[in-house]
């Protein structure tokens, strides 16, 4: 079976050179999203606070910068190759489909039943071969890798130091933009973007405190950076289905608890009250995983007072009972 290749980020991590040179190559495939101020925004944070709007991309998600490094990766790599196979719920495969179509590769897509439909439906526009199997993200991983090991299929999973590389040409955008902030917060799906602001961070000789940001009810990185290991749960059941991860991987733990000074829950309401935040404070669509950084922040916005900080909205693919339930919060 085709394989990516290892690389430990702790012991051999992303040099500036090297982010420089991913960030480059998207650059020519992808637009530069904006980090803007909103008054509005800050009057209820009690912050100078910045948004940084990877809902702008054309998938509306920061994934898809990974997914156009490594496509271009692979093909270096594995010129035989002829597609990939990735689970997800959403933004992920529509990563990965772009970024195949673009690269005239086959992309097989595996989600979960009763996956958000209108992420589905962006796959299946994107070109990806949509697949459905098991009741959460997890379940549809083991499909996927077991399609991969059955076939000529390339397993991409969500995330990969390779995928890093790629994502962190957001962090790269940002610190250059705001050399000057004391703190990100992050939203952590499988945690390719919340390790590319490390690695961003890190490079660039920046000292900004970086918050990871979960659902509570989707809250296994949190517990596994509490314990120290990987703490898989039994369940995760939120509307932010971007955090819907049950099992972390390990590699992503292991470099968040270097890079990362806590990991902070949001509840359901929070992350509604998010939606309707930004919906009100900026005309900007965000889902769940979207706008849990803002929820973070308005959650800690005491602590944070008169502090310069970035919160990333990156999951713009809200579906319309979610918006509307939000919307209609008191």
């Amino acid at each position: 079976m085709l394989q990516l290749p290892h690389r430990d980020l702790i012991q051999s991590p992303l040099t500036a050179q090297e982010l420089h040179a991913a960030a480059a190559f998207v650059a020519a495939a992808l637009p530069a999203t904006p980090q803007l101020r909103w008054p509005l925004l800050a009057a209820r944070t009690g912050c100078d606070v910045v948004v940084k709007h990877e809902n702008h991309l054309p998938t509306g998600a920061f994934k898809v910068r990974g997914g156009v490094w490594v496509m271009q990766q692979l093909q270096t790599h594995y010129p035989q190759m002829k597609g990939v196979v990735a689970a997800t719920r959403g933004n992920h495969g529509q990563s990965v489909a772009f970024a195949a179509e673009r690269a005239g590769l086959r992309a097989v897509i595996v989600v979960p039943h009763g996956n958000n439909p209108d992420k589905n439906r962006a796959m299946r526009a994107l070109g990806a071969e949509l697949l459905e199997a098991g009741e959460d993200f997890d379940t549809a991983l083991e499909e996927a890798r077991r399609l991969a090991h059955a076939g000529s299929l390339l397993f991409l999973p969500s995330f990969h130091p390779m995928l890093v590389q790629g994502v962190a040409s957001y962090a790269l955008e940002l610190f250059g933009a705001c050399p000057e902030l004391d703190a990100v917060y992050a939203p952590i799906g499988l945690g390719s973007g919340l390790c590319g602001l490390i690695a961003a961070r890190d490079a660039l000789g920046l000292d900004t405190e970086i918050i990871g940001v979960v659902a509570a009810e989707a809250d296994a990185y949190a517990r596994s950076f509490e314990t120290g290991q990987v703490v898989a749960t039994r369940s995760a059941d939120t509307l932010a289905d971007g955090l819907a991860v049950r099992i972390p991987d390990a590699t992503a733990l292991a470099f968040m608890r270097q890079g990362v000074s806590r990991i902070v829950r949001c509840s359901e309401a929070s992350i509604l009250a998010a939606i309707k935040a930004y919906f009100e404070d900026t005309h900007n669509l965000a889902e769940g995983a979207g706008a849990a950084a803002l929820a973070a922040l308005c959650q800690e916005h005491r602590d944070m007072k008169g502090k310069r900080v970035a919160v990333i909205l990156s999951g713009g693919n809200i579906d319309p009972p979610t918006l509307l339930r939000a919307l209609g919060q008191a």
